[in-house]
This record gives structure tokens, C-alpha cells and sequence, in this order.
């Protein structure tokens, strides 16, 4: 392996910082966390296997601090996290094949049509509804989450966003949505990892410092949100995804 210059090294740890710390509370780590891998040089598909390796640290450290405060359902993610874990590796082996930029057009109206949801109901997410699954419910989730898996190993952004408003949707406030989608994403990038590392897509002199900077991100936005509650992530997903939609339909037409 070899060691990147001090400049480089710097530059990885901050923008891994900044990524996993948005990343642990409402996804969209990978709009910061990608573009700065691809500044340094790296071919796509090769940014994509280091992103998921670095991300990968950061997801375990907000998946740990968010089991620990209690916010994650451990029933419904016994079900749902080898179906997002199986949907991953589905995902890196397909994008080996086919250029993951034809999804960018539909990413980006069912982005918008979260977004308008999320701003039209402004009560939704304040207080958890969530009373359990059905059978007909739980089989639902588990196409989502294998869905949603399939999307983070094949292609990305957003997919974190999607999780928890896939979460959002089953009656969980913003804080345990939150919790409990980076509990899938965890599953996502451990499964990316593997197999993109099986592949020999990952470049470890980028993802170690990288990934080190997002333990950091991840622990600080972690607790944050459980500190700051509902009316911090509310406004924060939005946020987010609004720069997520700008940023990828400026990618589709520039």
C-alpha cells in the first residue's frame, strides 16, 4: 500500500469527517464522500469500492451508538438486514457490467417526490406510530430493503434518504427512522465491501484515512441527533436531499 502525501491525507480526512457525520443521521454521505475520492484521481468504479470501505467504519460507529441508545427496532432488523446485506452484493457485481449513471434520471423525480412529501406533511415524523408489522407489511419492507441494498452497492447517492423514508412511511418518527436506516446501511456498505474487495476495487491508502475520519463523523452526528432529537433530523433530511437533487441533475446535464 502505498502512503499518500500529507496534503492529499488532509484533504480525505476532512470531507470524511463532514460525510459521515451528515451520513449517521439522514444519508447523503456519499455526495460529499465520492466527489472528494474522485478529485484525488481515482477511476469511478474504484471510488466506489473506497467509498463503501470507509464509509463502512463510519456506518458501524453510528450503527453502534444508535443500538446502544435504544432507538433501533431489533425484531424488524433481524428480518430486514440480510435482505439489504444480499441486495448490496447484487448490486456491486451488476455495476461491474453496466454504467450506473442510467438511474440518475429516475433517482432524481422520486428524489423530488420525497422531498415535496416531506415538506407537505409538516406534522410527519414528529411522533412514532410505529405499532408493529404485519405479515403483508413485513414482506413489503423486505422487498424495500433488498430493493434500497441492491441500489447503495449498484449506484449510491440517496440511498440512505430513501431508507428512512421507507421507514418514515411504516409509522417511526424521524429519530427512530434515522436509527434504524442506518442499521440497513450498515448492512449495504459491509456487503459492498466484500464483494468490491473481492473484486480488487478498493484502494486502502485512500479508504484508511478516509474511513478513520468518518469514525470520528459518525460518533459526533450520532449523538447529535439523539441530543438534538426530531426537530434536528426533520430539517437536516431536507436539507440534504434538496443538495442531493441539485447536485445530481447538475451531474445529468453538465
Amino acid at each position: 500500500m502505498e502512503f499518500l502525501d500529507l496534503g492529499t491525507t488532509a484533504f480525505l480526512i476532512f470531507f470524511g469527517f463532514m460525510a459521515a457525520f451528515i451520513d449517521s443521521v439522514v444519508g447523503g454521505g456519499g455526495l460529499i464522500s465520492v466527489p472528494a475520492l474522485l478529485w484525488t484521481g481515482l477511476p469511478p468504479v474504484l471510488a466506489l469500492g473506497t467509498n463503501k470501505c470507509a464509509a463502512v467504519m463510519g456506518s458501524l460507529t453510528s450503527f453502534i451508538t444508535f443500538v446502544r441508545s435504544g432507538k433501533v427496532d431489533i425484531y424488524l432488523m433481524k428480518r430486514l438486514f440480510p435482505l439489504s446485506f444480499l441486495g448490496s452484493a447484487l448490486g456491486v457485481f451488476v455495476v461491474q457490467m453496466v454504467p450506473p449513471d442510467i438511474l440518475r434520471p429516475l433517482v432524481i423525480i422520486m428524489l423530488i417526490a420525497v422531498l415535496i412529501y416531506s415538506i407537505g406533511k409538516k406534522n410527519w415524523g414528529k411522533e412514532n406510530k410505529y405499532a408493529g408489522m404485519s405479515t403483508r407489511l413485513l414482506f413489503l419492507s423486505g422487498i424495500v430493503a433488498f430493493s434500497l441494498g441492491f441500489y447503495d452497492g449498484f449506484f449510491g447517492p440517496g440511498a440512505g434518504s430513501f431508507m428512512l423514508f421507507g421507514l418514515l412511511m411504516v409509522g417511526f418518527d424521524f429519530l427512530g427512522a434515522a436509527a434504524n436506516a442506518r442499521t440497513l446501511n450498515f448492512a449495504s456498505n459491509i456487503s459492498a465491501v466484500i464483494f468490491f474487495g473481492a473484486l480488487g476495487q478498493i484502494d486502502f491508502s485512500h479508504a484508511i484515512p478516509m474511513g478513520l475520519a468518518m469514525i470520528a463523523g459518525a460518533y459526533c452526528g450520532a449523538n447529535m441527533a439523539l441530543k438534538k432529537g426530531v426537530g434536528y433530523v426533520r430539517p437536516l433530511f431536507i436539507t440534504i436531499t434538496t443538495i442531493l437533487i441539485g447536485k445530481l441533475v447538475y451531474g445529468l446535464f453538465f
